[in-house]
């Protein structure tokens, strides 16, 4: 049995267990990890379909308030 473990996926999960922790129990080099973590993250979910839905949502709400502020 061959078991494949999404490395995307498993980063999701990585962020969400640091990000759960309380703020005063984090130290400098716990934020930077976790920001070097979520960098990675970013760098693989890119050029996915889902990443590309991602950019396609964010490039929609940034039109619609840039142009409800005219």
């Amino acid at each position: 049995m061959l078991v494949t473990i999404n490395v995307a996926v498993l980063l999701a999960v990585i962020i969400i267990l640091r990000l759960r922790r309380r703020t005063q129990a984090r130290s400098r080099f716990d934020e930077k990890l976790t920001v070097v973590i979520v960098l990675v993250f970013g760098v693989l979910i890119a050029p996915t379909a889902f990443g590309q839905g991602i950019l396609d949502v964010v490039v929609q709400v940034v039109q619609g308030v840039s142009q409800s502020g005219r």
